[in-house]
Order: structure tokens, then sequence, then C-alpha cells
């Protein structure tokens, strides 16, 4: 036959389920099971082979099979059901924000990647999924919140395992007609499209509108017919290029995140920076200000004040630095559209590092995060403190505790992760709206009255469908790979639903050990191969496709697990996404964590497989560190730091098998001898792991710990720092300004008479003479300061007239005790006391 053209006749769905179609667009249906079976029974095999993508159900299944599900009684009553939920959730008014956050501005937050679901493949791992549950919780919250990232084409990369195990990267084109995303349209209802000049070529961006609840996902995509081949590869893969392309991408995501914002005229009064990655949005918001008459000082100033910051990484190679080379072929028109100086805008970011044997200057991302920021954040307190001493260097002279970035701990979305059976079980001892009270741990204290024999029974249900993935997706790995017939048919006999389960799913970054668990072969081996009490281990995740270290682990697991005595009991799945997550962090027995301390920013793994009843098996690092409370899981290792990393190794190693020996096992095995209440010890660790970690580490506590620290207290100093054309903050560039120009000019000198002896409770006399240089006396602080071991104490000199101050210091506690004395500028209206960046020692 001459085919003379091709159509696609698309089935049409039913009235009686016609809002199928709504629902599809909507990611509310991400982290509703009950939704999710609907498009799942219209027909199992696309669902599955589509990676559960409602959009593509829809498009691909036969009219007849839509007639079917229209005409079958239960399929409507379900139908209805869960349409009467979702419009109960979209229409809900009394929500937490409305509550709670009356005065909250709008928010708009800008991530590089976003993790809703495995069908929309867009994210990497946990930063992602962490920005995704962070929209899904904010949706729940009620709060006014819009996010911005970029719509990859071909994601991240699909893993693949060759027949020795050694990862290699597949990247599929996405159908973007099929993606549950529609264009963005501006209020004339033409699509939203922006431009932005990266390098001398202006990028043409389309905008797409992704809904998630009750917010609005903003995707920006270069792959138009407008741009030039390699424009449009701008959005192709995330982290998939060298650092000419990154920083490229960063301009989009931060240039064009903002125009697409004004383009739709959605408003925002709070900016979120989840990374560095969106660094440079504040290079759009000062042009925006001083296209208005401002000057470059004042337009920052506002900008920053409204601004937050989120540092995800201690590790030096997850925060970008660029040389200015680099930089001048992508900002180099900025300066003049900024009316400043490259200078003045470089040294805004300018980190001097060790390269190729000497030092020079970068641009550090991060740098000019915290630059154009007045809050800032990490994901859990062992790393807010990491990285307070990490960029003590930008406040020269102040203690690495003093440094202006907190944290909030981060959480994971409780209803994406928990399964419908166990949410079908805590149902039945918690509160109706438990689901909408996720952060309140005083509910939660009804999980004790759960029996044993209802948690087992659910958990080993659990495990029997992780179980059955797994094989199933072993047999494909096999199948593809050529294996023969037997090793195929093998995978039946892979995992044990009786066996103690053990799941580490990770990024293969070296620094997370993957493979701590094979340091002693011989003592794993024991401890695998009990007869009457074995255990196994699951294992999956992604090495960069640059990390040739991280993919060395991956084929060593794999290894390993084809050795005998590790075969069909250590397991290594292939293509780890937010679909293996579930189900390995839903099955489970015990999740295993140990990266090398204290590098884990915080890690969210764990948490997800305790909303599950998984209690965590951890190094007391990131959100560990604060989630252990001695009854809920086991720690690895000891809370201190080692100055050699193969000690730190052997001594977490040797820490492993032996909890694994002496206390997780047997507990695991005993005879249950229930209490008075008729649980048992195993069975009380799974409750406490659920009752303790499912509420205070829920994305829900997380975004109103940011709204609450955070996006309140910015709402209000951004306002009023912009007010009346940016009087205030005007006022505040033209004093750092002078205050800079004349701290080189003034001096401090110190005495204190203290005794070689002092008993607790004893003053000293400490005092200060001080040139001002014209800064005026209210505008300058001078304090003493006071060490004794790792306690630290300010205490104000007052002054006595012609720049003399003085005080009677306190002795408050017994030791030895360091004092020094120190001046800084301090004006009302300052975000923090380090904000001019000035300290001077006597």
């Amino acid at each position: 036959m001459n085919v003379i053209g091709q159509v696609t006749v698309l089935p049409q769905l039913p009235e009686a389920i016609g809002r199928l179609s709504e629902l599809a667009y909507n990611l509310y249906w991400s982290w509703t099971p009950h939704a999710q079976a609907l498009y799942r029974d219209l027909d199992a095999e696309i669902w599955e082979r589509f990676q559960h993508n409602p959009v593509r159900v829809l498009l691909e299944v036969s009219q007849d099979r839509l007639e079917q599900a229209a005409a079958d009684p239960d399929y409507l009553g379900r139908y209805t059901q869960v349409m009467a939920d979702f419009d109960a959730y979209m229409g809900k008014k009394d929500t937490w924000a409305s509550k709670n956050a009356a005065a909250l501005g709008p928010v708009a937050y800008f991530s590089m990647e976003y993790g809703f679901h495995e069908s929309l493949p867009i994210y990497s791992g946990g930063l992602g999924v962490l920005a995704g549950d962070h929209c899904k919780s904010a949706s729940d919250l009620g709060l006014p919140f819009t996010a911005v990232g970029m719509l990859f084409h071909q994601g991240y990369f699909r893993q693949l395992f060759n027949k020795d195990g050694w990862q290699e990267e597949a990247y599929d084109e996405l159908d973007l007609t099929t993606l549950p995303i529609k264009p963005a349209l501006t209020a004339g209802g033409e699509e939203a499209r922006v431009s932005v000049q990266i390098g001398h070529r202006d990028v043409h961006v389309r905008v797409w509108d992704l809904r998630v609840g009750r917010i609005r996902v903003l995707l920006l995509d270069a792959n138009v017919p407008e741009n030039e081949g390699e424009d449009r590869k701008l959005t192709a893969r995330l982290y998939g290029g060298n650092q000419e392309l990154r920083v490229q991408q960063y301009v989009l995501l931060g240039v064009a995140g903002i125009r697409a914002l004004r383009a739709l005229n959605v408003p925002a009064q709070v900016y979120h920076m989840n990374e560095g990655h969106a660094a440079l949005l504040g290079l759009e918001r000062v042009r925006e200000l001083v296209e208005t008459g401002l000057d470059f000082r004042t337009a920052t100033e506002t900008v920053a004040s409204s601004t937050l910051f989120t540092t995800h990484t201690p590790v030096p190679a997850g925060n970008d630095a660029f040389g200015y080379d680099l930089m001048d072929r992508y900002l180099g028109r900025w300066p003049s559209l900024l009316h400043t100086s490259r200078e003045e805008l470089y040294a805004l970011a300018r980190h001097d590092q060790f390269w190729d044997g000497h030092w020079v200057p970068t641009f550090s991302m991060t740098v000019f995060a915290l630059s154009m920021s007045r809050a800032a954040n990490g994901v859990s307190e062992l790393h807010g403190e990491v990285s307070r001493d990490m960029w003590k260097f930008l406040y020269e002279g102040a203690e690495a505790r003093e440094v202006p970035i907190g944290h909030v701990t981060n959480g994971a979305h409780n209803l994406t992760f928990t399964s419908q059976p166990m949410r079908d079980l805590l149902g039945t001892v918690l509160p109706d709206d438990w689901t909408e009270r996720l952060e309140d741990e005083e509910m939660w204290k009804a999980v004790e009255a759960l029996s044993d024999a209802q948690l087992a029974d659910v958990q080993l249900d659990m495990k029997r469908e992780m179980i059955a993935f797994v094989r199933r997706r072993l047999r494909e790995q096999l199948t593809r790979n050529g294996a023969s017939a037997a090793d195929v048919a093998g995978t039946d006999g892979v995992l044990s639903e009786n066996a103690l389960t053990i799941g580490f799913a990770r990024r293969f970054a070296t620094y997370k050990r993957a493979t701590l668990l094979f340091r002693d072969k011989a003592r794993l081996s024991r401890i695998v191969n009990d007869p009457e009490r074995p255990v196994q281990f699951v294992f999956a995740g992604k090495a960069h496709p640059a990390d040739n270290p991280g993919k060395a682990f991956i084929q060593e697991i794999y290894r390993v697990s084809q050795e005998p005595e590790f075969r069909g009991k250590i397991v290594i799945l292939e293509n780890y996404d937010m679909n293996v997550a579930r189900h390995l962090v839903q099955g489970v027995d015990i999740w295993l964590n140990n990266p090398r301390r204290p590098l884990e920013a915080s890690g969210t793994s764990g948490m997800k497989a305790s909303f599950n009843g998984s209690p965590n098996f951890s190094i007391l690092d990131g959100w560990w560190r604060e989630g252990y409370d001695g009854t809920n899981g086991w720690p690895i290792g000891e809370e201190r730091e080692y100055a050699d990393l193969n000690t730190q190794d052997d001594a977490d190693a040797f820490s492993m098998y032996q909890t694994l020996e002496t206390q997780i096992v047997p507990l695991y095995y005993a005879p249950p001898q229930p209490d008075a209440e008729g649980r048992s010890g195993w069975r009380q660790v799974v409750r406490r792991a659920i009752q303790t970690v499912s509420p205070r580490f829920s994305m829900q506590r997380q975004v109103i710990d940011y709204v609450n620290q955070y996006y309140l207290p910015l709402t209000e100093r951004g306002a009023a720092l912009a007010r009346n054309g940016s009087q205030r903050a005007r006022e505040i560039a033209g004093w750092k300004s002078w205050v800079r120009q004349q701290w080189p000019h003034t001096s401090l000198q110190a005495s204190a008479h203290l005794p070689a002896t002092a008993r607790p409770g004893e003053r000293v006399e400490v005092q200060a003479t001080v040139n001002p240089a014209g800064i005026k006396p209210e505008e300058l602080r001078v304090e003493a300061v006071l060490k004794r071991g790792d306690h630290f104490t300010r205490v104000p000199l007052t002054p006595q007239g012609n720049g003399h101050y003085s005080a009677q210091v306190p002795l408050e506690d017994s030791g030895l005790y360091s004092v020094g004395v120190r001046m800084l500028p301090e004006i009302e209206g300052l975000s923090n006391d380090l904000e001019a960046g000035l300290i001077k020692w006597a």
C-alpha cells in the first residue's frame, strides 16, 4: 500500500468517567493510590509499560475497555469516591496556611530538578524528590506557592547493567504529548514564551504548566523551533554536560525562570533558591529594579531581603564554582545591565580556590546565593553546623557558630511513600483527619494501639509485593543480557519472605560507601547464610555518568551478588527511580544507610522506610542523628570524627557487623514474648519507628518550619525594605558603603583586669578604646567575647564617652576562659549581626 498520511484515533472518555482526563493532569493522583488504581485497572499492561502514567493510559487504552469501565458499578463507585475526595481537597478553604499563616506572601520556589513521579523523569535523586515533596506539602498546607524548574527532554538517564554489572546509560526522548503537562497560557490566552540572552545568542523558552494539587509548577523548555540546535539541547539532559553547559543552564533557570513568572503574572514576594543552581535569579530581579531607577546596591539589598537560599551539600564538588573567563562569556553584558562594574558584581560570588598549582578567584554559585539572600539554611542540624564552618571564611573574624546559616531538617511526603495497606491500617487507630495533621506528634501516639498481628500481616503483604517486583526486574535484566533459560528461571528463588531483609538505595557517590557491607566478606557470609536466622540485602542506586568510582561500587555489589554464597540473597536492581524506591521502602524490614560522617547533609530514604514500619540502621549523620532515640532503630559507629578514612571505615564496618549479629538478628528472630499489652520486641521497634519518624520527619513539618522560620519573616522584611521605592534598602546600602569605606581607618584597643584564678560568678573588668573614624558611636557594638571550651559568650561593653567602653564581665562557671574584645558595625533593620561582613578584634 502507498501510505499518503497517518492519523491517530484517540479514545473518547464516556461521560460517566469523563473527569479521568482532568485528574490525569493533576499530580494529586501521584500520592493517591486509589486514584492510580482507576488508571491501572483500565489496562494493567499499559500502566506498567509506560511508567504508571495516567495520561498515556488514556491515550493507549481501547475504546471498548473505557465503555466497559463506564458500565461497571464497582469501577464507577470507586471513580465517584476518588473524584469526591479530589474535589474536597481542591476546594478546601480552611487550610493550615489560612489559619496559621494568613500574612504569608506568595512564594516562588526555584529548583533545577523535581521528583514528583517516575512518569515525569526530570530528577536525578534526593534533591529532586525533596523538591517534589516540598511542592506536594505546599499544596497540602494551602500555601500561596509556585515552583519553577526545567523540562528535561531526556531526563537524567535510564540505568542499565551489562552482563558484567557495569552501569550503562540510555537517554530516552520524552514525548511531551503524553506527559501530565500543558502549555502555560498568558492572560491573553497565548502560549507563554520568554527569551534570555546566553552568550551572544537569544534563546527562546517555552513554558509548561504542571499542576500539583493546589499549586502549579512552571517548567522551562528550550527545545523549540526558534532555537538553533545547540540551544535546543540546553534542556535536553539533567547534569549531563560540561561546565559550560551548566553555566548556560543556570542562566536559563534563574533568568528565564523569573521572566516566566512575570509573563504569566504570577505574584511572588518570597523567593526560595533550592541549591545554588538557581542563584542567578538574583541577576534578573536586580535588573528589573535597576530598570525602574534604583542603583545597583539598593536593588541588591531589596532583592536579598526577600530571598532564602537552601544549601544541600557539604561536599566541595557539590558547590559549583567557575573561572571568571567562563563567566565572562555568559555574564559579560550583565554589569552594564545592572549599572555596576564587573568587579563589584563578581565580588558577590568570589571564592578563591587552589586550581592548577595556584590560588585563583572563582565565581561560586553558593557564595553568590549567600550574597543575594538574607536567609540561608542547611538541611539537618549537623549539616547546619558543617555549613557554618564551611562558609565562615566569608565572615572574617567570626566564630563558625555565628555564621548566619540556620537549618531546617528535611522531611518526606508521607502519602507519596506510605503504602495503601499501611495507610489503611493507620486509619484504624488515627483520627479521620490524620492526613492533614501529619506533623502532630501527639496524634501519632495512637500507633501504640496497633497489634503485633496487624503490623505483621501488613508488612508481610508489602514484603511479598516487593519480592515479586525484584524478581520481575531481575528477569527483565537477565533476558536483555542474553542469560540462559536456567538463570532466568532461577529468579523465582531470589529472596525469601521469611528472611530478615535489609534495603540500601542511594545515589552512588563514593562517600555514601555502598560497599562498606563487604569489608569482611567471610563474616558477612556467616550472617547471610545462617540456616536458622538468614539475612538478605537489596541494593539499588545510580552513579553519575562521569563517576567511574561510583560505577565501580555498583559493579562490586553486582559481582558479589553473583558469588555462590550470596546468590539470591544479595541483589542489586538497575534503574533506581521513584518506582523502585517505593517498592523498597515499603517492603524491606530494615533500612541501611552508612555514609562517611559528616558528609551526609540529610538523607530522606530512611524516613520513607520508617513511614512503612521499617526501622533505620544508620550512621549518626544527617537526619538520623536527630531521629534516633534508642528505641526506633539502631546506630552504626560512633558520633565522632576520624583523621584517617581507613580507620573510620574499619570502625563503622565492625560496628555494623556487631550490631547485626548481637542485636538486630536476635531480636527479629526471637520467639514472640508479648507484654501485658500484647506487644513483643521486634514489633515494638516497628511501632516506635512509625510513631517517632512519621511526624517529626514529615514534609508537612518541614514546610511548616520553612514558613515560620523563613517565609513569614522574609515576607515582612522584604516588604519593609521595598516600601516607598526601596527607601529603607537605599538607607542600608548607603550605610554599608560608608562603613566599609571607613572601616580600615577605625581602631580598637582593649585591656582586662584578669586575676590568675577566680571563683564561679566572679566578675572581671574589661575596657576598650575606639577610634570610630567618623562612624556614629550608636552604630558600633563593642563587646567582650568569652570562650570556655565549646561555650561562647558575648557581653556588650557600655559607652563611657570619648570612645571609651567598659563592662563588668561575669565568669559564670568553672574552667579556663579566653577573653577577647571586638567591634562590629550595626544599625536597625539588618537581617543578622554579621550582615555588614565587618569585625575588628583588639
